[in-house]
């Protein structure tokens, strides 16, 4: 049984984000560090899985969407995004092969939430959404087939921080380390024996200066201050991702 579980999603290649979190006293003494997907999509993507990699078996990888792309555009075929395409040309092979192995999902046991899933965007799809306010009949579908001892879902995907019940359910969105949407800062979770989001800040205007001077990749100052600085609302974010909750 785990005590504590700190919970990072969404880190899209931001280091300074993810060594802001990495630093908080909570995290440096977690049980475990569980990265629920889109870990390395990003500026600096070598840079996020070697510090990673460095953490040992502290830290516990799931697979996304973002790890998919990373892969297949690694292999030739194009991801949707230029940030995911340069990425891909970045990464060692080494690296590229760890991407390919990881999980959708995981199930562990945490202290005061019992059986808790951990995937990217839905246990049975890494890019599909759901959101704080998605109807129960939505969450009744897509939670469809899970068993009962999984008591608590922890996902990602949309970069929006919630916790809510669904149906004896608890749900919980950690909100993204490296591109949150609402707000600046690095926002995650810990676990056990409740649930609390946190938000770590940092100095964003010398994240976004050392990712500009730092990352080859071509748009990475323009990336950096639309991302890393939030420039999008959730208002903004639930207007795009809400008519893929089939609304």
């Amino acid at each position: 049984m785990l005590e504590r579980v700190a919970v990072l999603s969404d880190v899209h290649g931001v280091l300074p984000a993810l060594d802001a979190v990495l630093a908080e006293p909570d995290v440096a003494t977690a049980d475990l560090i569980v990265l629920t997907g889109d870990i390395a999509d990003g500026p600096q993507p070598v840079e996020v899985l070697d510090r990673l990699a460095a953490l040992g078996d502290r830290a516990l990888l799931v697979g996304g969407n973002g790890e998919r792309d990373l892969v297949a555009a690694h292999a030739g075929r194009p991801a949707p995004y230029d940030v995911s395409n340069w990425a891909a040309t970045q990464l060692r092979d080494d690296q590229v092969a760890r991407l390919a192995a990881l999980p959708p999902h995981v199930t562990l046991p945490v202290a005061g939430l019992g059986g808790v899933l951990f995937c990217h965007a839905t246990p049975r799809d890494d890019e599909e959404v759901v959101l704080v306010d998605s109807r129960l009949d939505r969450w009744a579908e897509v939670f469809a087939g899970l068993p009962a001892e999984v008591t608590t879902v922890v996902c990602g995907h949309t970069h929006m921080p919630f916790a809510r019940l669904v149906d004896r359910r608890l749900v919980v969105n950690p909100g993204s380390v490296g591109v949150p949407y609402g707000g600046a800062g690095a926002w995650w979770a810990l676990l056990g024996p409740g649930v609390q989001l946190r938000r770590t800040a940092f100095d964003v205007d010398a994240a976004c200066a050392r990712i500009a001077a730092g990352s080859t990749f071509p748009d990475a100052a323009a990336w950096a201050d639309e991302y890393v600085r939030s420039r999008h609302s959730d208002v903004d974010a639930l207007t795009v991702f809400g008519p893929r909750d089939g609304r």
